[in-house]
């Protein structure tokens, strides 16, 4: 390239940096002014001395070009509580709960319950065909009469001489031998007639009089009703919190405006590796019979819980040394080293050492340095006195 292309080339590029130092850089026209310089093209109007020198007081540890203090935008620190609620979905069941099976095989003669029967412990519900057992009976009770009666003959012959020690031994070991095989056959005539084990409700019947039934065969289920437990599953994060004892209250999901109160019963005592939920069990009153086994319920608790400061998400920033943000203390910028616990929509939960006096840096973030002084757009340098707390989980 020729000399003088390279010379023309040289002023374009000399008059563009002049024309963009006047456009964009802060005090060019004062500057220029004080050098006796006016009028000068593409220059914007100079600011009067007095704008000039504010500007430059007004440069002590702030940002910004040619020394004026950028502002920034701030929002003060919140505190919101965590882990103070739990929600869980429940299952509830009878307090007590029996299938009712026969002790042996044999016939269904007899129903006498019918579904939906309130029964008492001890209350014959069904029998069994019973007469081969009957006649059992009849003969352990001729056996243990023989038997009475050859020892009473016996001890007639011993006390004259007639009969040896041996002999009435004999017949007295026979004596008891009837004796406990009529209590085999009465137990056996007992065991025909199936009682209900338990108080409570009958449920639908599965069967019918004239069923031959085993052993295995479920005769009708009997729901103890007068509590109902909820079983549910909460996450291994309450597990500290939850004891025996504690009180909650328990909707049904089918009827959400009906809130019943109830306690912890029982809880399990490991966490389940699959899901890290621990078992937890509650027990409902149900004097008027409104609740069902089977139904699910919404189960709620409360806890202290643990409280954090809250800061806006814009403010939280990150560093090689982990997430930080920008406080305001005394109109000065301080890094606070912070520790995220919780992210919400609104907020980021943090462990940090902030309080409700501090605000926290949200925008103009690029200007702000250690130490240095921070004016907060809208208002002065200072955090507001006090700040409400708020609640949440």
């Amino acid at each position: 390239m020729s000399i003088w292309k390279q010379a023309a080339l040289t002023l374009v590029v000399l008059v563009a940096a002049f024309i963009g130092w006047l456009q964009f850089y802060p005090g060019a026209s004062d500057s220029l002014a004080r050098l006796g310089i006016r009028n000068v093209p593409f220059a914007p109007d100079a600011s009067p001395a007095g704008n000039g020198q504010a500007a430059q007081g007004g440069n002590r540890g702030g940002g910004g070009f040619g020394g004026q203090q950028s502002a920034v935008i701030a929002e003060p620190v919140l505190e919101l509580t965590i882990n103070d609620r739990l929600t869980a979905i429940g299952t509830g069941r009878a307090v007590r709960s029996v299938a009712v099976t026969p002790f042996t095989n044999g016939r269904l003669t007899e129903l006498l319950v019918e579904s939906g029967a309130t029964v008492e412990q001890g209350q014959v519900i069904a029998r069994l065909d019973s007469e081969a057992e009957r006649i059992a009976l009849d003969r352990a009770q001729v056996s243990v009469r023989d038997a009475q009666a050859r020892v009473e003959r016996f001890q007639a012959l011993r006390n004259s001489a007639a009969a040896t020690a041996v002999q009435l031994t004999d017949a007295e070991v026979q004596l008891d031998n009837a004796r406990l095989a009529l209590r085999d056959a009465e137990l056996a005539l007992e065991r025909r007639s199936i009682e209900a084990p338990i108080g409570g409700v009958v449920g639908i019947l599965p069967i019918t009089a004239g069923n031959y039934v085993t052993s295995q065969t479920e005769i009708a289920t009997i729901d103890d009703r007068s509590e109902i437990l909820v079983d549910f599953w909460v996450p291994e994060r309450f597990a500290g919190m939850i004891t025996v004892g504690s009180s909650l209250t328990a909707a049904s999901v089918a009827r959400p405006g009906e809130v019943f109160q109830g306690n912890v019963s029982a809880v399990d005592n490991r966490i389940e590796t699959d899901s890290r939920t621990l078992r937890v069990q509650a027990r409902l009153p149900n004097s008027n019979d409104r609740l069902r086994a089977g139904m699910a319920f919404e189960v709620g608790m409360r806890f202290p819980g643990d409280t954090y400061p809250a800061v806006d998400p814009l403010a939280v920033q990150w560093g090689t040394d982990g997430a930080y943000v920008w406080a305001i203390r005394s109109g000065r910028a301080e890094r606070i080293p912070v520790r995220i616990i919780q992210r919400n929509t609104d907020s980021v939960l943090v462990d940090a050492s902030l309080t409700l006096q501090d605000t926290v840096v949200t925008e103009g973030l690029h200007v702000v340095r250690e130490g240095a002084e921070v004016r907060i757009a809208g208002g002065g340098s200072e955090a507001p006195q006090s700040l409400p707390v708020a609640g949440g989980s």
